[in-house]
């Protein structure tokens, strides 16, 4: 890392959210690597969480800033974030950061940036940067595939959408962006994985879209994987931020029952709705799978990239979240696509269409069917499929590392531009 003295400074601003505010950070570290410091803007309930994950080399460079949300009888503070947030208190938490403007503005002043890279999901945050003489650049931290399929609807084109792989269906909804199209966005991806969509989000939005990208426990865990022949084993992980059904939490139990693969499946609950595996699988599961399997319900982070990154894991079954896709993909593991909302459902297409992925589909009500699931695990783990995504995906990963940094470095380039353009 440069120990050139640092003059160009950035607030970043994610949305708040452990999915979102991971990217930020990747993307913090690589522009500090460039030349820039970072002022990092959350609650502090997140900040909390993620203070530990800034190396020591980076810890003079990304600098942690509180944002102080009003209070507010419907949102206590430790809800200041949507990790383990209900799911009716969603909009309570967009309300009470929208009255957190005038503290933003206060923060921006004193800091005085050069540059405010913020995230999507913050649209009013446009306005009030340039009304400080501040550019924003608004930071998409889900994938290009994504970002150029909502951009077309919200764009309401008569041209139908180019890429028909990745239409959505009748019961997943087009809710997903809806915001004034920036002069340039910053994108959480890569042309060695998106090219043709990144092309296409730039021509649609009409701007520039650089590409970017508990101890005793874990011990167990990893002690428990280590027993395991080489890809043998899937993990299965639905993200920080989404809670199962009951039904769906019964269904994908009975499906790796029925798959006879290996696995690690970790669950979640809303923070208040905590109760035991035993108490959310169906009877007599975990005495069915005995060592097959390893279930555990965590709060907070899971060791996912040790887990992905482990020689007995073969297979990925995941909600398709951004992130997680990525890391699958930088680790070389295939994935098992069972999308749920937002951006998933393009995301597991894209994965599919690029040869990294068999998507469990569910019926036309949006309903999960064990044997389906069973069989996609089995498929992507063994037999002819799964040699298959086993090749696309290390070829991938290949791409992925050797595109990276030059990527990156165009986008501190298109940055660094913007900045002079202030100063002039």
């Amino acid at each position: 890392m440069s120990t050139e003295t640092v003059t160009r400074s950035v607030v970043m601003f994610p949305w708040l959210a452990y999915g979102h505010i991971t990217p930020f950070l990747g993307l913090a570290k690589n522009l500090v690597d460039r030349g820039f410091l970072i002022h990092l803007c959350s609650t502090l309930v997140n900040l909390n969480s993620i203070k530990n994950n800034i190396p020591q080399a980076y810890s003079e460079s990304i600098r942690l800033v509180e944002l102080h949300l009003p209070e507010s009888p419907h949102l206590p503070p430790h809800y200041q974030t949507t990790n383990g947030l209900p799911r009716h208190l969603h909009d309570a938490l967009k309300k009470v950061l929208n009255m957190a403007a005038p503290d933003f503005a206060k923060i921006l002043k004193t800091l005085n940036p050069y540059l405010v890279i913020h995230d999507t999901m913050q649209p009013w945050f446009v306005k009030l940067a340039l009304s400080l003489d501040i550019p924003a650049v608004p930071f998409f931290t889900t994938s290009a595939a994504v970002g150029s399929y909502f951009s077309h609807i919200m764009n309401k084109s008569a041209a139908e959408f180019p890429f028909p792989a990745l239409l959505l269906r009748r019961y997943e909804p087009e809710d997903y962006l809806d915001s004034p199209p920036p002069s340039m966005m910053l994108v959480n991806s890569s042309k060695e994985v998106e090219a043709k969509y990144i092309d296409c989000m730039s021509e649609v939005l009409k701007c520039k879209a650089p590409a970017n990208q508990e101890r005793d426990y874990e011990t167990e865990l990893m002690d428990w994987l280590g027993r395991k022949s080489a890809r043998s084993t899937v993990f299965v992980l639905f993200g920080s931020e989404y809670f199962l059904s009951k039904e769906d939490t019964e269904e994908i139990a009975y499906a790796l029952e029925l798959s006879n693969v290996n696995f690690i499946w970790v669950l979640r609950f809303p923070k208040g709705e905590e109760i035991s595996a035993r108490e959310a699988l169906p009877p007599g599961f975990l005495e069915r799978i005995g060592e097959r399997g390893r279930i555990r319900p965590v709060e907070g982070w899971a060791a996912q990239g040790k887990i992905l990154g482990h020689r007995s894991t073969g297979g990925f079954v995941t909600h398709c979240g951004w992130n997680s896709i990525i890391e699958s993909l930088s680790l070389g593991v295939p994935i098992i696509a069972m999308p749920m909302q937002l951006d998933q459902p393009v995301n597991a297409r894209l994965m599919v269409e690029i040869g990294a992925a068999v998507e469990v589909e569910r019926d036309d009500d949006g309903k999960l069917h064990r044997a389906e699931m069973a069989e996609a695990v089995r498929g992507a783990v063994g037999g002819k499929v799964g040699e298959k995504l086993k090749r696309n995906v290390k070829r991938i990963s290949e791409d992925l590392k050797s595109g990276g940094s030059k990527e990156m470095d165009a986008v501190a380039e298109e940055l660094v531009k913007l900045c002079a353009k202030l100063e002039g």
